[in-house]
Parts: structure tokens; sequence; C-alpha cells
């Protein structure tokens, strides 16, 4: 569906029927997403990666930043959101996989 521009939106009705709309794409991108990293336990391990490799996660979060940017989106938001995610990951990957590793 195509959505209105945002200054051609007239009542906050609109508005907000189209950021749930929205809301429902993030939702769905981000559980397609997850089921990637949820692939990444089993990798790591087999590889000998550390559940947190400070290299990878400086890498996604400036190509995060710099793709915000590129977008008109604020890239800290951007990094704050990412950062968070990774966070969450981590923390999953450790609990199956411990904390040893490289930085791969």
């Amino acid at each position: 569906m195509t959505r209105p521009a945002p200054e051609t939106i007239e009542s906050m009705a609109e508005l907000r029927l189209c950021i749930d709309e929205i809301d429902g794409e993030l939702v769905r991108l981000l559980a397609e997403r997850e089921g990637y990293t949820n692939r990444a336990p089993d990798l790591k391990a087999r590889e000998g990666i550390a559940a947190r490799a400070p290299r990878r996660i400086e890498a996604v979060l400036a190509n995060v930043g710099d793709r915000a940017r590129a977008e008109g989106l604020d890239p800290e938001l951007a990094r704050a959101i990412w950062t968070l995610m990774i966070e969450t990951v981590i923390a999953r990957e450790e609990r199956v996989i411990g904390k040893e590793g490289i930085d791969g």
C-alpha cells in the first residue's frame, strides 16, 4: 500500500494509521532478522567466534549510522536501537555458547 506523504496528512487518525502500518512492517522485518540471529550461536560455536565480537559490532553500528544518515534518520537513534538489539542477541548467545572465542 502506498502511504500519503506525511506533510499531506490532515488528521491524527490518518497519521496514526500510517504509523501503525509502518510499525507492523518493522515488526515483521525484525522478526525476520531475529530468525537469522537465532542461527548465529551454532555457526559461531562451530567457527570459534565469540558471542561478543567487538569488531563486528562496530562495523554493524557504523553501517547502520551511515545508512540512517543517508535515509534522513537520526544516526544516533539508529545506533541506539541497534545497540539494544545487539546486546540482547549477545546475551542470548552467551547463555548458549559462553563467552570464549575469537573476535570474528
